[in-house]
């Protein structure tokens, strides 16, 4: 049986799952004799906010303040975003630890590549996966990677010079970015790089002494060169397709990183299988879209809030919390109420207030036609207040 139909049939409430969570990090801690932090971002959800930013800088700061190790292990998840707050979390990390070892089993692209680059050592399951190194940067209102926007332009370039000029289209969305920006952009694929050869020679580099083959000794100029040479080859987007693409532990190998193989240890990659698959859980089954988790504490960032519950004020039991749901294919807003208790009196005001009960098969469907499920946001109230929403 696979683990995931494990904890589902074992049919954990979200507080179960937490639970679970920081008792195998607490075991993982034990296995490793290490302090570990997870950072993992639902990379499914399409909230304008997965990337890393410098709020998760604070996070993860103030969550390392109870390590009681000079070794960290860090599990990592994330779909990149801003080079700057990558750059400030590693220097957290280093300030504080000896040694920083980074564990992949999901996806770590883009800033959160740079990030792993920093480690002393990079342990991987099979699943685990870096991207091609870049830098995302927002154009109008999205952020995109820098290497794929400097590519689009350049094209665009070229097709001004052969046709004479450019269709509407391109024109409205070159008039977004001025040529100034446009050379913020070239300077933060180089920003990337330049941590990258950076931190692999301070870092993943400095107790290596000897070449593996001819055992000959390893000097400063070599290391620089290898660095210089891995972050060519992870900023070369014409080898790796895409800014998305998954990069394994045996691409890793052949560019020149060390990468310590997880599956190895069957113990060991058992626990990081199952970290892996309740953070799935937790995020799937809540509105929470970015979790950090050490063995004793717990931060999320949910894309819904319940909003006010009624009587919490009182710090008296709620009988009825409210949220706002937005439809994201058409727009329209629709006012939710769900209750907590069984009076129908609830269901009179609240209707006249033109609210809409909470739908008995947690799905509620747009004028558009478009199906919204509120089981995340279900999860979410009834592991807050401590009750069940009442249909």
């Amino acid at each position: 049986m696979g683990l995931m139909s494990e904890y589902l049939n074992r049919k954990l409430s979200i507080t179960d799952l937490e639970s679970e969570l920081m008792n195998l990090i607490k075991k993982y801690n034990q296995m490793r004799n290490t302090f570990t932090i997870l950072y993992v971002a639902a990379l499914n959800k399409p909230i304008p906010t997965i990337g890393m930013d410098q709020d998760d800088y604070y996070i993860i700061h103030d969550l390392l303040r109870g390590a009681t190790s000079n070794s960290l292990d860090f599990y990592l998840e994330t779909p990149g975003g801003s080079a700057e707050a990558a750059e400030e979390i590693v220097k957290c990390l280093r300030n504080k630890f000896d040694t920083v070892s980074f564990v992949m089993s999901g996806e770590a692209k883009s800033a959160g590549t740079i990030m792993v680059l920093s480690a002393d050592e990079i342990l991987m399951t099979e699943t685990g996966s870096l991207g091609p190194i870049d830098a995302q940067v927002k154009i109008g209102r999205s952020r995109i990677s820098a290497y794929d926007y400097i590519e689009w332009t350049k094209d665009k370039r070229k097709e001004a010079a052969k046709k004479g000029g450019l269709n509407p289209f391109d024109v409205v969305m070159i008039a977004q970015i001025s040529p100034g920006e446009l050379s913020g952009v070239h300077h933060s694929l180089e920003y990337a790089k330049d941590l990258v050869r950076e931190w692999l020679v301070k870092y993943k580099f400095q107790k290596w002494t000897t070449t593996e083959t001819r055992q000959l000794p390893v000097t400063e100029d070599m290391k620089k060169q290898q660095a210089k040479e891995i972050a060519k080859e992870l900023a070369k987007h014409s080898q790796w397709r895409s800014h998305g693409r998954s990069i394994k532990a045996t691409d890793l190998r052949q560019i020149g990183l060390k990468i310590t193989s997880v599956d190895d240890d069957p113990n060991l990659a058992d626990l990081v299988y199952r970290i892996q698959t309740i953070c799935r859980l937790v995020l799937e089954s809540s509105t929470a879209y970015k979790l950090f988790a050490t063995e004793r504490e717990k931060v999320f960032k949910h894309a819904v809030s319940p909003g006010r519950t009624v009587g919490a004020q009182q710090k008296i039991v709620p009988e009825v919390a409210e949220f706002e749901v937005h439809c994201p294919q058409c727009g329209n807003v629709y006012k939710i109420y769900a209750k907590l208790a069984a009076n129908p009196q609830i269901d009179k005001d609240f209707r006249k207030q033109g609210k809409l009960a909470y739908p008995k098969d947690n799905k509620l469907k747009c004028n558009c036609g478009f199906e919204i499920d509120l089981t995340g946001i279900r999860n979410d109230i009834e592991n807050k207040v401590r009750k069940k929403i009442v249909l």
